[in-house]
């Protein structure tokens, strides 16, 4: 799968897109699927990419950069100009492992906070890529946790939520700055 849209993996000294922080209520709304993947798509997706570049991110979900469509970009291979990065329109997860693990997780709306959580090792997702035509792909490891990551932001869910140690959790977001009531808890 090539992506149309050719980004260089680079840090820029000004990203193009501004992003939002743990507290902030843009990131608790549930985003809008996408009707038609057009250039204005495309764009918000070379866009995201520059903006998750710049900021040493491997995902970003739209919300996270205040906009409200159902747009995930993805890159776990930062290393590797050659591969493109991955683009899902109107993700929709079709089947997930009974095996859950627990990894770190990270998120470029909350710098600085690194913690466990626990998710499907394996998952399908049906989506729209960049040019609007409909992909399934298998993923396991790192890349299911990074689209179950992006796919939470669709939700309004951010990584923190799903959090199970809370002292951990109030110590890491106290420590950052953030508000441990902006936490929303699902269980």
């Amino acid at each position: 799968m090539t992506s149309a849209i050719a980004v260089e993996k680079k840090k820029l000294e000004q990203a193009p897109l501004e992003l939002h922080y743990l507290g902030d209520r843009v990131l608790r709304q549930p985003a809008k699927r996408v009707a038609k993947v057009d250039d204005s798509i495309r764009i918000l997706v070379k866009e995201m990419l520059q903006t998750m570049y710049s900021n040493d991110g491997i995902g970003l979900a739209a919300p996270q950069v205040g906009v409200n469509k159902q747009v995930i970009v993805i890159d776990c291979q930062l290393d590797k100009p050659e591969v493109p990065a991955l683009v899902l329109i109107n993700p929709k997860i079709t089947r997930s492992s009974s095996q859950v693990c627990s990894g770190e997780e990270g998120c470029l709306s909350i710098p600085g906070v690194y913690l466990d959580v626990i998710r499907p090792s394996a998952i399908e997702v049906s989506f729209k890529d960049e040019n609007g035509k409909p992909q399934k792909i298998q993923a396991k490891d790192l890349l299911a946790r990074v689209i179950q990551h992006e796919m939470d932001h669709l939700n309004g869910v951010m990584f923190v939520d799903r959090v199970e140690n809370e002292i951990a959790l109030n110590e890491q977001l106290k420590k950052q700055g953030f508000a441990a009531s902006a936490v929303k808890h699902i269980q």
